[in-house]
Order: structure tokens, then C-alpha cells, then sequence
């Protein structure tokens, strides 16, 4: 059994780099030792603790995003102070949607300013940008291009997915008890119309077509494709992210997307809503109530959303023209 390797000084942190590690006392011989990713020269990336198996899509996500955080903290602690990540790094660092088949091991994407030069090393894309075409910000320790600037920054997603991630950075979160945190999102749709209108902006066209179908409220990239299916299906545009409340004005709950005149509330559930236990029980109280205020529930999946042709739009046509 080969030795046991030794601990770390507990205040090196997970990330580190080797100047600083030696600094604390910590010998070349430990640097070398193959517990610690070499994950950047000069930088280590001390072990993760257990990461878990969760194979769901959203774990998945989760874990994708957490390693693409930690690769980018290593890269931090030698990047050039004028560099900053940007594009599907950028997004990813947001905990925006990530593509199907994204690979958190992918080089980063880090970018410059000219006439700034782009880096060149080992597990990094390095790219050069007119100052005017990104605005930098800090997040999570670091330097990224803002939200609207990294939307803008990636016009080769195609409509949908430009759609979906415009949808989540204009999103407003909500505190614990159901009330709007504006100040938390990530984007205003002034902010993405400003960075995609900029003259000689690369795939200005595509970027503001995808923008005049981006709406504040959609909360997950499936609520987003249940809402251009509806609308390409005719359908009137629901009232999205709408609380809902019974006749004392107390909080039902919030829900996805309502067609308030006719009393119909549109639920899209995704996988968690079947796995996980307390939230199936809080849905079936939350729709009992909704029933008793006298709302039409329609309950969604991905397959009712993605399927071709979609399922779902048609079954809120019929509860809408019995309501009508």
C-alpha cells in the first residue's frame, strides 16, 4: 500500500499555486504527488470530496458547472490581470443552461482586450475582443464578462439556445418565501438589447432576433421551450412566473405560466418533481388549492414540451377553450 499523502496546511485552500505552497512549508516532493491535479503550471487543485452519483440531469449540470468554477479559480491564480472568461466559460461560471454534450473539461475560454495579447497555454482558448464588445465584471472571485456581454459574445448558440440563456440571465430569483429579489438577477432586457445592438457587433441579426423572444420569468430552459411551442402553436402569451392567490390573498404558490382571464395555470415539471418526495407532496397541495380558487391546472413534461409536434400546447388550447 503506498504511503498515506501528507496533509496540507488546512489555510493553502483547495486551489493554490506552488510559489505559495512553498512559501508554507510545503516541499516539491508533496507538489509532485499525484492526489493533486497539476491542473495549470504552477497551479494544483487539491482532491474533491465526494462528489456523489447522482446521474440526474440537473446533478449532472451541477457537478459540470462546479468543475468548470474550480479549473477556473486554478487558472486565476496565474492569469494576466487583463484577462477575464468569457463566452460558454462565462456562462457556465453564471449557472446558466449548459448545451447537451458540454464538456467541463474543455479548454477555458479567456479573453482579452486589445491590443492586449491572447494567452497561450495548455487547456485555455485564448481570444481578443474590441474593448466596446465586453464589459468586464467580478464574479466568484473572477474576472468574467458580464452577463449581457457574454450573451452577446455567442451568437453561434442558434436562436433557441440564445433564447434560453437570455431567458435565465433576465430571470428574477425569489427569497424562501416567494418574494421577487430583482436585485439578485443577472441582467435587465436593456442591458441585452444594448450589448447586442453595438455596431459591429458579430451576429447582430441573430442576436436580435433570438432578443425580441426573450421574456422575464421563464425559470428553466424547459419552461422557455414550452413557451415558444405555445406561441408558434398560436397561442395567446401567458403571464409568466405569476403568483397566485386564494380569496384571504394569501400565497398559493407561484406558478409557471397562467392565462389569467381564462383561469388556466400552466405547470411544467421537470424530472424533480416525480423523484423527489417533498416536492411531490407540496405539488399536490398546491394544486388542491388551485382547484378551490376555481384555476384549470395543466401539468407539463419534457415529452409534452419536445416531443414533434408538441403535445402541450394543444392540451392548454382545449382547457383554454373550455374556459373561454
Amino acid at each position: 500500500m503506498p504511503p498515506r499523502a501528507r496533509s496540507l496546511p488546512p489555510t493553502l485552500g483547495d486551489v493554490f499555486t506552488t510559489a505559495r505552497a512553498r512559501e508554507m512549508g510545503v516541499t516539491s516532493r508533496r507538489l509532485r504527488a499525484t492526489d493533486l491535479e497539476h491542473a495549470f503550471r504552477g497551479v494544483r487543485i487539491a482532491p474533491e470530496g465526494d462528489a456523489g452519483t447522482d446521474g440526474r440531469p440537473l446533478a449532472t449540470d451541477r457537478r459540470k458547472r462546479a468543475r468548470v468554477i474550480r479549473r477556473a479559480r486554478a487558472l486565476t491564480a496565474v492569469m494576466s490581470p487583463h484577462a477575464f472568461f468569457a463566452g460558454e466559460t462565462a456562462a457556465a461560471i453564471y449557472g446558466a443552461p449548459l448545451r447537451h454534450g458540454f464538456d467541463p473539461e474543455s479548454d477555458l475560454i479567456v479573453a482579452v482586450h486589445a491590443p492586449h495579447r491572447p494567452p497561450r497555454r495548455q487547456g485555455v482558448r485564448g481570444i481578443k475582443v474590441v474593448p466596446s464588445l465586453a464589459s468586464i465584471v467580478e464574479y466568484l472571485g473572477m474576472r468574467v464578462s458580464s452577463p449581457a456581454s457574454t450573451w452577446a459574445m455567442m451568437p453561434e448558440l442558434g436562436e433557441r439556445a440564445l433564447i434560453q440563456l437570455g431567458d435565465f440571465l433576465v430571470f428574477v430569483p425569489r427569497d424562501d418565501r416567494g418574494k421577487p429579489r430583482p436585485e439578485h438577477r443577472l441582467a435587465t432586457m436593456t442591458q441585452l438589447h444594448n450589448a447586442a445592438s453595438i455596431f459591429r457587433r458579430r451576429g447582430r441579426a441573430e442576436l436580435l432576433r433570438a432578443f425580441a423572444r426573450v421574456r422575464v420569468g421563464s425559470a428553466s430552459p424547459l419552461e422557455t421551450d414550452y413557451r415558444l411551442a405555445a406561441e408558434d402553436a398560436g397561442l395567446p402569451e401567458p403571464a409568466l412566473d405569476v403568483e397566485v392567490r386564494d380569496r384571504a390573498g394569501r400565497l398559493i404558490g407561484i406558478s409557471d405560466a397562467a392565462y389569467v382571464s381564462q383561469r388556466v395555470i400552466v405547470e411544467i415539471e421537470g424530472d424533480h418533481h416525480r423523484t423527489d418526495r417533498d416536492q411531490w407532496d407540496r405539488d399536490i397541495a398546491k394544486y388542491a388549492a388551485l382547484a378551490a380558487e376555481g384555476w384549470e391546472v395543466i401539468r407539463l413534461t419534457a415529452r409534452h414540451v419536445r416531443a414533434y409536434p408538441p403535445s402541450g400546447p394543444e392540451l392548454v388550447r382545449a382547457a383554454l377553450a373550455r374556459r373561454s
